[in-house]
């Protein structure tokens, strides 16, 4: 497999590597704090499935764990200031969208847009991690599908009712996708990611989500567009 070995020359102890790190590792931090506090706020919003989404929100836990763990290997501390303004706005549109009781957008933006994000993340990250970070990678991406999963199959079942939101929703938040990833795409680079492989298995990651949900081919492309005019 000769291309999980086009990489060697990552010198993940060069100060270009960890200054670069240090905005990505907190990058993922946040988002599994992100993910831990708006499952938690989704369980108030959705009493019936609360025991399965405080679950969720531990395991997020236990990832933000996992990944402070990859900073800490590599002697690196995570700019969490960085992070936290990074995620502002989706983490703006989550709060409002819960204290008015739109659970279909929180959904959409925890359980389709910010689980898929950080999948893509994690997908082109793992062949170029370093190998301690890699297989806290490997067990994280396994949970992260099902929390995927989670959403889809709620959304699924509520599709004709959701359906009006969702689009709506769609086009308040993808746009913010790709203005993260450009924000972040020289890190990124240094790291040996590649923007457009992010920006590619994003979108394969999102538009599977949507067409899983009950979307046609011919929404998923319209509602994708919402995305890529910014990206």
């Amino acid at each position: 497999m000769p291309q999980l070995e086009a990489t060697p020359e990552i010198d993940f102890q060069s100060e270009l590597y960890k200054d670069a790190y240090s905005r990505i590792n907190a990058i993922v931090i946040e988002g599994e704090q992100e993910a831990n506090d708006n499952y938690q706020k989704l369980a108030d919003l959705l009493p019936n499935d609360k025991d399965q989404l405080i679950g969720l929100a531990r395991m997020e836990n236990r990832h933000k764990k996992g990944f402070e763990a990859c900073g800490r290997n590599l002697s690196v501390t995570p700019d969490m200031d960085f992070a936290r303004e990074f995620f502002s706005e989706l983490h703006k549109n989550f709060q409002v969208a819960a204290a008015e009781g739109k659970i279909v957008t929180c959904l959409l933006i925890q359980s389709l847009i910010i689980e898929c994000f950080a999948i893509s993340a994690y997908n082109i990250y793992i062949p170029v991690a370093d190998d301690f970070a890699r297989k806290i990678t490997e067990g994280v991406i396994k949970d992260e599908y099902m929390h995927l999963n989670y959403g889809e199959e709620w959304l699924k079942a509520n599709f004709e009712a959701s359906k009006a939101e969702l689009e709506e929703a769609n086009k308040a938040n993808l746009p913010l996708v790709w203005k993260m990833l450009n924000q972040v795409a020289d890190d990124a680079q240094v790291l040996g990611m590649e923007r457009e492989a992010l920006v590619e298995d994003f979108m394969i990651q999102y538009g599977e989500a949507l067409t899983n949900i009950g979307f046609t081919t011919r929404d998923v492309m319209r509602m994708s567009a919402h995305g890529l005019a910014a990206a």
